[in-house]
């Protein structure tokens, strides 16, 4: 009876503990299934598919991107002021030269910065131009110490085109021009920028020693290197040079690298843009002057 007892206990701690096992069994591998499904789920959350990479810096230099500080040689300098620009808008024709300097050749429309700096001066309470008749010129030029410089010119709209070519060519050719700055830095005082050997253009006033108006007032007439071009007339048997400093190079004989003579580049480039030479008249020599008059 005892024995019979014992068996029956150890039959049902059997199918108790087979119960346990398989609830435990079924425990852990609800665990284990739900593991992997965490680990999907946090795998799939830090490495998406096809993510695209989010560490590129689109602002920051390539590192074999060239170099910004470059100062190009006088032929890349050349070569560049020969690109094509017959689809550009007037006044975008730019150049990286000199001392990482940007400068240009270029023109535009007179602006009230530029008419506040003409006022009074070449621009004076009796000049009758319209300033829609008129264009600031900005250009390069190679001054007498070998470097390029800036120069700036106001000339009439009717030459404004002929003047940024001219001055192009005389760039390429190294052809040296000392100053080119507003006659107005001179108060518009036509002896004080010729005699500090200035090149300029508009300047309404009269022809010295007239009463006619000169063709500086519309903007169509240009003095180069004007101390060592003298205007040479005579007036009552006596000759008057002005600018008075540039007496010493009446000579024409004489040997200078600034004097224009005919058949030198800057007369030719000149005259092949329809303009007439001053060196050339018959009552006067007027060596520093250019103009071109429409017909």
């Amino acid at each position: 009876m005892i024995r019979k007892h014992v068996i029956m206990v150890g039959i049902l701690l059997l199918v108790v503990t087979s119960g346990a096992c398989q609830k435990n069994k079924n425990l852990f591998e609800q665990r284990q299934e739900d593991l992997v499904i965490v680990e999907k789920t946090e795998k799939q959350t830090k490495e998406p598919t096809n993510a695209p990479h989010t560490d590129i810096q689109p602002d920051k230099k390539p590192m074999n991107a060239p170099p910004t500080d470059i100062v190009p040689t006088k032929e890349q300098a050349a070569d560049k002021l020969n690109s094509s620009t017959e689809n550009e808008p007037e006044g975008d024709t730019m150049a990286t030269l000199g001392q990482n300097e940007l400068v240009s050749f270029y023109y535009e429309e007179i602006t009230e910065e530029i008419k506040a700096r003409i006022a009074g001066k070449s621009y004076g309470d009796t000049c009758d131009v319209p300033y829609e008749e008129l264009r600031y010129v900005k250009v390069l030029h190679w001054g007498f110490d070998g470097v390029t410089h800036t120069g700036e010119l106001i000339v009439n709209k009717s030459i404004a085109e002929d003047i940024l070519e001219i001055f192009k060519e005389l760039f390429e050719l190294e052809y040296p021009i000392e100053r080119m700055v507003l006659v107005d830095e001179y108060d518009a005082d036509d002896n004080a920028s010729m005699a500090a050997n200035n090149s300029s253009a508009f300047n309404y006033r009269k022809v010295d020693g007239t009463d006619r108006v000169s063709l500086h007032s519309y903007g169509i007439a240009i003095d180069i290197n004007p101390l060592y071009n003298p205007y040479v007339r005579e007036v009552d048997g006596e000759t008057i040079v002005t600018p008075v400093n540039g007496a010493e190079y009446e000579d024409r004989s004489l040997e200078c690298s600034y004097y224009i003579n005919k058949g030198d580049p800057c007369y030719q480039i000149f005259t092949e843009h329809g303009f007439t030479w001053g060196g050339e008249w018959k009552n006067s020599k007027d060596y520093q002057h250019f103009q071109k008059v429409s017909e």
